[in-house]
């Protein structure tokens, strides 16, 4: 079951979005509905809030006055966070209901307003966020839901800005436009990415990259989304992963690059990766074994020699909109510090990195497949790591 965030600002069209993903077949659960579900006539949340507010809340039939709730929290921080403190476990509980009645195969949008900034976005497979300039979400907030300007730009600052969300975004729809526009870019979502997503996800497959090699300029989203699976893998392993690393070419500011996300997983022995419950975790988040059903140990580099120390498993990602290779290695082993080793070096050393690049540039205009294009930088990292090691011994690199 593909589980997809959904979040945005007030404002922003995510309830547009929601619905079109309805449409397309998606289970939607709405985070807002279960709010005002949790909080019904007669219902232990009710009785809370009146308990915390006092009757000013409370609407002469016994409902809940939510104007006048929100006017409260929004001007009030801590009462805010007392509110969270009351609905947010109970709407926790309600969420995992509708989750377990969801058929396996089914793809799940979760629209939750506050994904941000509760910090929830590693609980799903993809994240997907609906942006609007403000001056936009003031004006849809005045003109259609009748807000005054003050209200409005309240409602605005109470919530996260744009750097929080795109921190936590895999996608981003823009919302500067018209409704047909934003549905088109929601229509290509769910058919480039998120179908092809859970099927993988379903079939344990993982998504790569076909053909020969292709370099781009370095990114500089690629440290962000390298946090933002690193988060993932985290929270799918537990205390099972010891430390999760961004390591590779993505890694080194300035260096060009496969769009192609390493990250090495840190095991306390190898013998815990090698536990069927280590896979069942990765698989589950959305990150399935790269070699099939059983862990494969990858070969030992040329340039490493302490084979003892360097067994590790690969892992990809069964997103198809994001190329990802899991390298999981015993933490401090001699793989480990090698890789943490060349990162850092080519990001303190310049002439290094420059002349990695153009030896890059030139392997991937001669390189026919990935595998081959790998494969014959072996020499060139067996040099550069030697290089690598004298640097470190001399700057007392310690790894921190």
């Amino acid at each position: 079951m593909l589980r997809v965030g959904l979040t945005g600002g007030i404002g922003s069209g995510k309830s547009t979005v929601a619905q079109r993903f309805r449409e397309l077949g998606a289970v939607l659960i709405d985070a807002d509905e279960l709010a005002r579900e949790v909080v019904r006539l007669n219902s232990p949340g009710l009785a809370a809030i009146r308990q915390r507010f006092g009757d000013t809340v409370i609407a002469p039939d016994g409902s809940l006055e939510r104007g006048v709730l929100g006017g409260i929290v929004f001007a009030d921080v801590q009462a805010r966070k007392d509110l969270e403190a009351i609905t947010h476990p109970l709407i926790g509980a309600r969420t995992r209901e509708l989750l377990q009645e969801a058929a396996p195969d089914k793809i799940v949008v979760h629209e939750v307003p506050l994904l941000a900034e509760l910090g929830m976005a590693s609980a799903y497979h993809l994240v997907v966020v609906v942006g609007a300039d403000n001056d936009i979400r003031m004006a849809r907030l005045t003109s259609e839901r009748g807000f005054t300007e003050a209200d409005a730009r309240a409602r605005i600052s109470a919530q996260a800005g744009d750097r929080l969300r795109r921190a936590v975004a895999d996608a981003w729809l823009d919302n500067n436009g018209s409704v047909d526009e934003l549905l088109a870019q929601v229509d290509v979502l769910w058919q480039d990415r998120i179908l092809d997503f859970n099927d993988n996800l379903i079939l344990g497959r993982v998504s790569g990259q076909l053909g020969s090699p292709v370099l781009v300029e370095y990114d500089d989203s690629w440290p962000g989304t390298a946090a933002r699976l690193a988060g993932r893998v985290s929270a799918a392993l537990g205390d099972r992963a010891v430390a999760v690393e961004h390591i590779g070419s993505t890694s080194v500011r300035g260096l060009c690059a496969q769009d192609v996300i390493d990250l090495q997983v840190g095991v306390r022995v190898f013998a815990d990766a090698e536990n069927p419950a280590f896979a069942r975790c990765l698989a589950d988040k959305g990150f399935p074994l790269a070699g099939g059903e059983h862990p494969t140990t990858k070969a030992t580099p040329k340039w490493i020699d302490d084979a003892t120390t360097v067994r590790e498993h690969l892992y990809g990602s069964s997103d198809p909109g994001r190329v990802v290779r899991l390298h999981i290695r015993e933490i401090d082993g001699r793989l480990w510090r090698a890789a943490l080793v060349l990162r850092d070096w080519l990001r303190a050393e310049a002439d290094e990195r420059e002349a990695y690049g153009a030896f890059k540039r030139q392997l991937a205009q001669t390189s026919k497949t990935n595998t081959y294009y790998l494969e014959a930088q072996g020499p060139w990292l067996e040099k550069a790591s030697a290089r690598a090691d004298v640097w470190a011994f001399r700057t007392g690199w310690s790894g921190t």
